[in-house]
C-alpha cells in the first residue's frame, strides 16, 4: 500500500476513495466523480429540479455521465468537474511540494476529462504549492491513454 497517493485525505468530508472519506482518490477519481455528481443530482432533485446527467437513478450516475454532459457545456455538470479539479490540484501540491517533481503524468480521468479540470487545478496550484516548485513542474496527460492499464500488466509479467 505504500505510495499510494490516492489515499491522502484532503478534507474531513466528501467522497469515498479505497474506503477513505475525503481522500485525493475520493475527489478525483471516475468512483469519485461520480459521487459527487451524484449528491449534486440529490440536491437538486430536493429543490424539485434534475441535473443534465441524471437520467432515472440517481445511484446509477457516473464519471462519464458527467463528462458527456459537460462536453454539452452544462453548467450542473461543469460545476461536479470543477470541485474535482480544485481538488486534484490541491492534492497535486501536496506531491509538488514534497517531491519538486519536473513533471507529472496524470492519467485516467485527466487524461479523459483534464479540460474541465484544468482551470481549477492550476487556481488550486497557484494558492497551495510553493512558488519555485510550482513553476518548475510540468502537468501533462498520459500519452499511453486507456492502454496504459495493458502496458503495466506486460511490465509485471515480464518482471522488469
Amino acid at each position: 500500500m505504500a505510495g499510494e497517493v490516492g489515499h491522502i485525505r484532503l478534507e474531513e468530508e466528501g467522497p469515498i476513495g479505497y474506503g477513505k472519506i475525503g481522500s485525493f482518490e475520493g475527489f478525483c477519481s471516475g468512483g469519485g466523480i461520480a459521487q459527487l455528481a451524484q449528491f449534486k443530482a440529490f440536491e437538486l432533485r430536493k429543490k424539485g429540479l434534475r441535473a443534465s446527467f441524471d437520467r432515472g437513478e440517481i445511484k446509477e450516475i457516473t464519471a462519464k455521465d458527467v463528462a458527456i454532459s459537460a462536453y454539452t457545456g452544462n453548467e450542473d455538470a461543469l460545476d461536479v468537474l470543477k470541485t474535482s479539479g480544485k481538488y486534484f490540484g490541491k492534492g497535486l501540491s501536496i506531491l509538488i511540494d514534497i517531491l519538486n517533481p519536473e513533471i507529472i503524468i496524470a492519467g485516467s480521468i485527466y487524461r479523459r476529462a483534464g479540460k474541465f479540470l484544468k482551470e481549477e487545478m492550476h487556481k488550486e496550484i497557484e494558492r497551495e504549492a510553493l512558488e519555485i516548485s510550482r513553476r518548475t513542474v510540468k502537468i501533462v496527460p498520459t500519452m499511453l491513454g486507456e492502454e496504459i492499464g495493458d502496458y503495466g500488466t506486460i511490465v509485471t509479467a515480464l518482471d522488469i
